[in-house]
């Protein structure tokens, strides 16, 4: 029996969950190491910067060559019909970052990972994919629950229970991984970082300001890289 070479890629679709984010865009550029076919998932849930995340998902599904055929994109309206996030509900204002905390922050999508992932195996079970690359970091976990190590390992087991061959499996490539190890990560691999949009609240320049974009400013700043973004604002987070 002759094995497959550890630098070999996979001939087994698999499907990257791409926001148009800098943890889903290093995701998905691992998932390209590894496989040679890919099929990109990005979903529209009324987000307030909606149409810009859509634009760096075409952008970087064009730079990894991923055939129209093998893009969905899918309106999930009713997360912002419910609200409760300040990404989605007009009634609530996107916060600025105060710091490391443990408290919940307002953009928190009520379970959207799970409605996310859930989509990626539907799909995967008729398109015939084995794998599902999510960007979720734990760093982020204190944060948001459904970036926790502990709930993928939860949502494998459902996945495998809940399929018709039980052999989809979802992984999160960046999981342990700090944010400014994700910008490194991202140059190693030479992953488009000027085509990725993280901000919260403005859709021309970055606002600089709010839980995302200093997160991405503070990774870009310990990598002692520059941000290819433009900023409104550029504070210095460290």
């Amino acid at each position: 029996m002759i094995q497959k070479k550890s630098n070999e890629k996979s001939n087994e679709l698999a499907i990257a969950l791409v926001s148009g984010g800098m943890d889903s865009l290093v995701s998905a550029a691992m998932a390209n190491e590894n496989h040679n076919q890919l099929a990109f998932l990005h979903l529209n849930y009324g987000q307030k910067t909606e149409e810009r995340e859509l634009k760096s998902f075409r952008n970087i599904a064009d730079f990894y060559k991923v055939p129209e055929e093998k893009r969905k994109v899918i309106d999930v309206t009713f997360l912002s019909q419910i609200g409760g996030s300040s990404l989605t509900d007009n009634k609530m204002d996107v916060t600025s970052y105060q710091g490391d905390s443990e408290e919940i922050p307002t953009s928190y999508v009520p379970f959207r990972n799970t409605h996310i992932v859930a989509m990626a195996v539907s799909w995967a079970e008729v398109i015939g994919a084995k794998k599902i690359y999510i960007g979720a970091v734990a760093e982020d976990s204190s944060g948001y629950p459904d970036c926790r190590p502990s709930y993928y390992k939860a949502l494998n087991a459902l996945v495998k229970e809940g399929t018709k061959d039980g052999d989809i499996e979802v992984v999160t490539p960046v999981i342990e991984l700090k944010k400014s190890d994700i910008v490194k990560k991202a140059l190693s691999l030479k992953a488009p970082l000027e085509l990725t949009w993280s901000c919260y609240s403005s859709e021309d320049k970055a606002c600089g300001v709010c839980d995302s974009c200093a997160l991405r400013l503070k990774a870009f700043q310990l990598a002692n890289v520059e941000d290819p973004l433009p900023y409104h604002k550029r504070p210095n987070y460290l």
